[in-house]
């Protein structure tokens, strides 16, 4: 059967033409668009494209902060037949932008005011650029640039002259195989690939992920990740659109910094039923949640602390585990501490969050049981840009911290070896999946795909397993495992994670083994924790304390240590490496998902890794470590 985003969007006009499809915030209070004025705008702009000379099969680059814009240039791509390459506003114009906009043949850019200056910066290096629509009026205007308010007057001249069913023929036209979008993945190892995306892997992805969440046209999101992210093009808005339900996005501030700091005030306002959320933000909500209860004093904060440590208790390891057996007797306890203090915390989400979902990168399991005992369940979903992306999730009705939750349905999944053979259920391996929501393909990348795709099956390059709970538990990477000397292989992102969230002095970390005689560390020191702790960080005993201290918490992890027995003692460093600098998006070492790329960790800190298997190495009270902190 066909069905292309066009059809998924005129569907919903017809069914929900006067519901509420858009909110944006662009001066004092959110504005609603509806289906019916959506699709005006739509057909106007992509008018406004056939008009400028957008041919069926071109690609067009978007390139702006998420707002209403953004969604309508979308949709109007397609009904001019063209193919969106959705790109991160964190991209900078010297390399990253600059390959993809090269790599992906873009015969148009649309783009904000605030990302103009990078397009402006690299477009003698485009030439097969035609035009460059801006979404912002400007002051002046370069021989290829266009305003947007321009390309509508031009389709709305356009649409005068020709029928509504001439300017629907390219739209309708479209099949299921036809591209929607090429979405660069910000992979963790190699030169970044364009995933090719139909728009049946897009609306057999919303039918899919849709057997798992209830969503009615009552509904409100607030997208607060970035619409180029797979992960929140299909469960952000086309999960909502094809529901009659509504999406807003966050005000753009004049700077990122200044975005981000309307969102808790966009929540209020909003008050959405669902959010997405990312490891990066779960950690920074969870971080502002503590300061306001510390704020409040002692007595508060006892109260919190207490209402925590019972729901720990009570929910168990969540979903049919919370308040089995003789817990049961804490329920009056828990409903009284949510009515008393975890009420109040969840207003400051708007009071309607029903939950958040967490994608991108595997959220921790104690920040899983934190959100959960305050009543604002963060379910952990898994799915790759490769599958658009959705391949489980954990929902109301399933869940289990820890577990990345049930299967979209329809969706067949294998676990494979390093062969590819099938393993039996519940042994670790290579998460494989074929379904409708594979992607068509790399762009120009035909080793790649290749080697991705076998016989219509995606190998995901994750390591995980099946549970006979019939849930997907995901281990990390296949290709980050750490490998002992004598070939045995273990998932690191679990253990990663637990030394952060348990360690304060430590900020950033990844584990590195690979067929060496010990496991050891690449870390990031807290540095404004040990200033707190040490007397004086600049002098020689203040280095050795501080490097004591990081050594403690590591150590918390060992034998004799309050969380031994956590994790196998082979596979926690021995020592470690303290580096001078953090890793972020500036440096490279980490991609835009917030998902550190080991391979340029491991590149860029060689010479320290190789330091670490000699015997003065071997102590951590080594002089780079000294040097660095």
């Amino acid at each position: 059967m066909k069905k292309t985003i066009v059809d998924l969007f005129e569907g919903s006009v017809k069914q929900y033409p006067n519901h509420t499809f858009l909110w944006e915030k662009t001066k004092d209070k959110f504005e609603p668009t509806s289906y019916t004025e959506v699709k005006e705008q739509v057909y106007t702009l992509g008018a406004g494209l056939m008009a400028l000379g957008v041919k069926k099969g071109d690609n067009i680059a978007l390139l702006s902060e998420g707002r209403n814009a953004w969604i309508i240039s979308e949709l109007a791509m397609f009904y001019a037949g063209a193919t969106n390459v959705p790109l991160s506003i964190k991209l900078e114009e010297a390399n990253d932008l600059l390959f993809r906009l090269q790599h992906a043949d873009v015969k148009f850019i649309i783009v904000s005011g605030n990302q103009l200056k990078k397009i402006r910066a690299i477009l003698d290096k485009l030439p097969l650029v035609q035009k460059v629509i801006i979404l912002d009026e400007q002051p002046q205007y370069s021989e290829k640039e266009i305003s947007l308010a321009k390309v509508i007057e031009s389709g709305k001249v356009w649409l005068k002259e020709h029928t509504v069913d001439e300017f629907l023929t390219i739209g309708k036209s479209l099949t299921n195989d036809d591209y929607a979008t090429i979405t660069y993945t910000s992979g963790t190892t190699a030169d970044p690939k364009g995933v090719i995306l139909t728009h049946r892997n897009y609306t057999a992805n919303v039918e899919q992920s849709l057997t798992c969440v209830n969503i009615d046209d009552t509904w409100r999101t607030l997208v607060i990740l970035p619409l180029d992210h797979c992960f929140a093009h299909v469960v952000g808005f086309y999960i909502f659109m094809s529901q009659g339900a509504s999406v807003a996005t966050v005000q753009v501030g004049r700077s990122g910094m200044e975005t981000l700091k309307n969102i808790p005030i966009n929540i209020k306002e909003i008050k959405p039923h669902l959010i997405l959320s990312v490891p990066a933000l779960a950690k920074s909500f969870k971080k502002n949640i503590e300061q306001g209860i510390q704020a409040k004093g002692d007595t508060v904060k006892k109260l919190f602390n207490t209402g925590l440590e019972i729901a720990y208790t009570y929910n168990g390891e969540g979903g049919d585990d919370r308040g089995r057996g003789w817990r049961f007797i804490l329920k009056p306890v828990v409903a009284l501490f949510d009515k008393i203090i975890f009420s109040k915390v969840r207003e400051n989400f708007g009071g309607e969050l029903k939950f958040f979902i967490g994608g991108g990168a595997l959220l921790d399991k104690e920040l899983q049981k934190f959100y959960y005992a305050i009543g604002l369940p963060m379910y952990q979903g898994y799915g790759l840009s490769e599958a658009t992306p959705v391949i489980s999730t954990n929902v109301p009705k399933r869940h289990r911290f820890g577990s990345s939750g049930i299967l979209v349905q329809p969706l067949n999944l294998k676990i494979c070896d390093n062969d590819g053979k099938e393993l039996p259920l519940g042994e670790k391996g290579e998460i494989v999946i074929r379904g409708e929501n594979v992607m068509a393909g790399y762009w120009k990348n035909e080793a790649s795909t290749a080697e991705t795709i076998k016989d219509g099956w995606l190998y995901t390059g994750d390591m995980g397993y099946m549970g006979k709970n019939g849930l997907l538990y995901v281990l990390g990477r296949f290709k980050s495992l750490l490998i002992g000397s004598d070939g045995e292989k273990y998932s690191p992102e679990g253990i990663e994670e637990a030394l952060v969230s348990h360690s304060p002095s430590i900020e950033q970390l990844i584990l590195y083994n690979n067929q060496n005689p010990y496991t050891i560390a690449l870390l990031v020191p807290n540095k404004e924790y040990l200033k707190k702790e040490v007397a004086d960080l600049a002098s020689e005993t203040g280095k050795e304390e501080a490097i004591r201290i990081i050594s403690r918490d590591i150590n918390k992890f060992k034998k004799g240590g309050e969380l031994y027995g956590m994790f196998p003692e082979r596979w926690l460093p021995a020592t470690f490496a303290v580096l001078p600098e953090a890793f972020t998006e500036q440096n490279g070492m980490v991609n835009s998902t917030m998902k550190v790329v080991r391979g340029k960790v491991e590149k860029t800190y060689a010479n320290r890794i190789d330091a670490l298997y000699t015997s003065e190495g071997k102590d951590p009270l080594n002089n780079e470590n000294k040097q660095s902190l």
